[in-house]
């Protein structure tokens, strides 16, 4: 992924990431840099997209997984949009930035903008997602 195709503002990153479908691409690209998404229940290679719902179907033990599985979003209602918009904000705010101003900006509520920030500094810390 190359930085020119990267967000520079808020509001490109909020118009870049405001389709679901396009989260999920860029998420599967930071999470498989091979291209090819592996399955966490067996560990293969052999899987099939379904753009419908988002997630993958892996061919050998047929289980459906997603690119939220095993990450900081996993079990979060919050759609993946809204997140990659928070996580551009914490990771551009030279000063830091508060819950608050993420509520605002992002129109979810301060518990969820303090849940996100946690979650979002921690993977930042530990060079994860």
């Amino acid at each position: 992924m190359t930085n020119e195709a990267l967000p520079k503002t808020l509001q490109t990153a909020i118009q870049y990431f405001s389709n679901e479908e396009l989260c999920v691409q860029f998420v599967a690209k930071l999470r498989w840099p091979q291209g090819q998404p592996q399955c966490p229940a067996c560990g293969s290679k052999n899987a099939m997209y379904q753009p419908q719902r988002f997630t993958w179907r892996c061919r050998e033990c047929n289980k459906h997984y997603s690119v939220k599985q095993g990450t900081i979003f996993e079990d979060s209602p919050i759609p993946l949009h809204k997140w990659l918009a928070a996580f551009w904000l914490i990771a551009n705010a030279k000063n830091g930035i508060s819950s608050y101003e993420v509520h605002r900006a992002l129109g979810i509520t301060q518990k969820s903008a303090w849940h996100l920030g946690h979650r979002i500094r921690l993977a930042l810390q530990n060079g994860t997602i």
